[in-house]
């Protein structure tokens, strides 16, 4: 199938963002990609959205070679997810029993209908029955609401005490010094029963507060990802791999631009934090060396120190270069799930994570992307996300931070509330 493509000017940016999001969000199947006007090497578009879905991949077995079909089959765009769980596929004994109440499937991907992409100046339309001209009438012809209110006050409950998180990093620390493993990400869920959301607004209440470069509204059916993600799992340009983890956390004061900075100083001079770094580094160049051409894989920058508005963030990139034939299935089986959600080694600590983990991680810690209909990629971290099933009302956001022999109890968990802090400040 040929999508009709139109190229239409705008005026008025921000405004026409908004009505691309509420125009997308009249579709059952509905993926926002949204960059939030950072600025990057790696960056291509401002917004990039998918609606409406004319195939689906989400098969009950036999993923990765169905995956190589589907792909193949389908020279044209693709939007969707790869979750955490997708490792039960990759490595089947690591599956567990414990239930993920969101309902993500463990990758699904969709065939738009139509695909916009927003710039600074103009919006690109690709379509595949519908006229360009068309779509661009309805989504400037978009009423935005003046006001919008969640329908319900929340209770948020934490899954696990901050007494049994301590314990629980003891044991994991435990398992460090016997050399079970080197750094491991030890995440916990924070929850609602009975949750009444208006999801298009919390995700623009979280955007609002913490805008990141990997942030998404997506949604199939009653499942939603309100997504405020600073990080990018992998990027395929051609031939190029580009993995960006993050690892290293540190809070901001924005009412003191020297306090700030030294913070930032601070972060950048850490031993536990630069730890932390290095291992993950060193895993993802290990797993990218696995199908990049040899001594292609580079560290690019190592230890960055990145500025979000409610944290600094210690960023390295690596790439690599891989042969033609090496494909996107091939890749996650080498490569996913990443390395900073997981840890080094990365078999025996999701083994643990499984161990130790109360609750199912499901999309969270997976990755939301797309893919170019030449088969080029982009898919972000699951992080910093609120997930929202509308059928059984239940909300779900996790965090994380990464537990090796210099970490502090006390401080992993401090950690913990920071990262959700603006997840918490749009939903109470």
């Amino acid at each position: 199938m040929q999508r009709e493509t139109g190229v239409f000017k705008i005026t008025d940016f921000n405004t026409t963002k908004k009505q691309l999001l509420h125009w997308a969000n009249q579709y059952s199947s509905c993926s926002f990609l949204d960059n939030n006007q950072y600025t990057s090497s790696y960056n291509s578009v401002e917004c990039l959205v998918g609606v409406g879905a004319v195939s689906v991949f989400s098969p009950a077995s036999n993923h990765q070679q169905a995956l190589k079909a589907f792909l193949k089959n389908t020279p044209d765009w693709l939007f969707g997810h790869v979750g955490y769980d997708y490792k039960n596929v990759l490595t089947p004994s690591l599956a567990d029993e414990r239930t993920d109440n969101i309902g993500f499937a463990p990758i699904h991907f969709f065939q738009p209908e139509v695909v916009v992409l927003l710039y600074a100046e103009q919006i690109e339309i690709q379509s595949l029955t519908i006229s360009p001209t068309i779509v661009f009438e309805a989504i400037v012809g978009t009423d935005l609401p003046s006001e919008l209110h969640n329908k319900a006050p929340l209770s948020i409950e934490a899954r696990i005490s901050k007494d049994a998180y301590l314990s629980i990093i003891q044991q994991i620390k435990q398992h460090i010094l016997r050399g079970d493993c080197y750094e491991i990400n030890f995440c916990q869920e924070f929850f609602a029963d009975n949750a009444v959301i208006n999801p298009l607004l919390v995700y623009q209440q979280l955007t609002q507060l913490s805008p990141n470069p990997f942030s998404c509204y997506y949604k199939l059916a009653d499942k939603h990802l309100l997504c405020g993600s600073p990080e990018r799992y992998m990027k395929k340009t051609g031939n190029q791999l580009v993995s960006q983890p993050i690892k290293g956390t540190f809070k901001r004061d924005i009412t003191n631009a020297a306090t700030d900075n030294l913070l930032k100083q601070q972060l950048l001079e850490s031993d536990k934090e630069r730890a932390e770094n290095v291992m993950v580094v060193d895993l993802v160049r290990n797993d990218l060396s696995r199908i990049c051409k040899e001594s292609s894989v580079k560290v690019t920058e190592l230890f960055g120190i990145y500025t979000f508005p409610q944290v600094h963030q210690m960023i390295s990139t690596i790439v690599g270069k891989v042969e033609d034939h090496i494909d996107l299935p091939t890749i996650l089986e080498a490569t996913f799930p990443m390395g900073s959600m997981t840890g080094t080694p990365k078999k025996k600590v999701m083994e643990l994570i499984n161990q130790y983990e109360v609750q199912q991680r499901g999309l969270y810690s997976g990755a939301v992307g797309y893919i170019t209909p030449n088969k080029d990629f982009d898919f972000n971290v699951v992080i910093r996300s609120i997930l929202y099933n509308s059928t059984n009302k239940y909300l779900s956001y996790q965090v994380g931070s990464g537990i090796t022999h210099y970490s502090d109890a006390a401080s992993e968990y401090e950690e913990c509330l920071l990262k959700a802090e603006s997840m918490k400040r749009v939903l109470l």
